[in-house]
């Protein structure tokens, strides 16, 4: 009678651990930040995919299976971890604090990204998750409004990596072209800060710029940029019950870390959270989206951004300079120029 080779129950393969992969990406992470203090208009976040994509392609070994699993943990899970934790240092208030007279401008200057992104992507040729998440970096916050949509859609690693990498590449236009400019056209603190808290995405440079300007414009336009990182809330949602295939109510289709963000920007709101933990929230949740975007990183093939070819950066551009330009439009059609 043959004899049937059985394994115990305990003795079983067991998935490998996503911790070395985790631990990898956490590595990695640490070094981005470092080089995102010394560099800060760049920023951590950035030189997190910068770091995965050379890592994974040049060190032997760091594009394992077994360790493929930790940085498909830390491109989700910590991706979507990150986002409940920048709720923490954001309030619901601030959208009152801004005041009316600046949410046209806002609405406004997110209505033509959106928009732009769905027109211009089709004329170019670039579409599907590349052309939605260059349109939310350029219309909400930069890496932190991809970090929060790839969380929703699963957008592909090439993607994500296009896409903040076209963002960033504005970004620095910005920060060195919209200072000359304000002096150039005699915007006044108020106007410049409203200018760059609309039309630049990512935070750290709108510090850059803002404060380059002065103090009055910087501290203008980080509330202007922290008013805009609430309409995630929206996109968010709205996108979730797009990929549900619209089969149930939206309101079942809510994402749990979107619930996580609004209960911790809730907290934040009703004085919860001290004012004196803002500074290192920040610094925390930004850690954590560099860790997912090393994640990410280590996962692709630069092989994977040349085939996007240079349309989705032509894309990135024509809609920097259209939420630039309509954005001082609309200051100037609402008075405030």
């Amino acid at each position: 009678m043959a004899l049937v080779d059985r394994v115990a129950p305990d003795q079983q393969v067991q998935p490998p651990s996503p911790l070395p992969g985790l631990v990898v990406a956490l590595v990695l992470a640490a070094a981005a930040t470092g080089l995102g203090l010394l560099v800060p208009v760049v920023g951590g976040p950035v030189f997190g995919i910068l770091l995965g994509i050379v890592c994974g392609t040049f060190v032997p070994g760091l594009r394992s299976a077994r360790l493929a699993v930790g940085y498909t943990l830390a491109s989700k899970k910590v991706l979507q971890l990150s986002i409940v934790v920048l709720g923490l240092g954001l309030s619901l208030g601030t959208v009152v604090d801004v005041g009316g007279s600046s949410l046209p401008v806002m609405l406004g200057t997110l209505a033509i990204a959106l928009g732009g992104a769905y027109v211009l992507g089709r004329l170019l040729g670039v579409r599907g998750d590349t052309q939605l998440l260059i349109g939310v970096g350029t219309g909400i916050c930069g890496a932190s409004a991809i970090a929060a949509t790839t969380a929703v859609i699963g957008a592909e690693k090439s993607k994500v990596a296009y896409a903040i990498g076209t963002i960033f590449t504005f970004n620095i236009a910005a920060v060195l072209l919209f200072g000359p400019i304000g002096h150039l056209l005699g915007l006044s603190q108020h106007a410049f800060g409203l200018w760059a808290g609309t039309a630049i995405n990512d935070t750290s440079s709108v510090v850059a710029a803002a404060f380059g300007y002065g103090p009055e414009a910087g501290g203008y336009g980080i509330v202007v940029k922290l008013t805009r990182a609430l309409m995630l809330v929206p996109i968010v949602l709205v996108l979730a019950w797009r990929r549900s295939g619209r089969r149930v109510a939206p309101h079942k289709v809510v994402p749990v870390f979107l619930v996580g963000f609004l209960v911790a920007s809730l907290l934040n709101t009703i004085g919860l959270v001290p004012a004196s933990w803002h500074g290192p929230i920040g610094v925390f949740g930004t850690f954590l989206i560099t860790m997912a975007l090393a994640g990410i990183g280590l996962g692709m093939r630069p092989d994977d951004l040349r085939a996007a070819g240079p349309r989705p950066l032509l894309l990135g551009g024509l809609l920097w300079v259209a939420v630039a330009a309509s954005s001082l439009g609309l200051q100037a059609l609402t008075g405030q120029l």
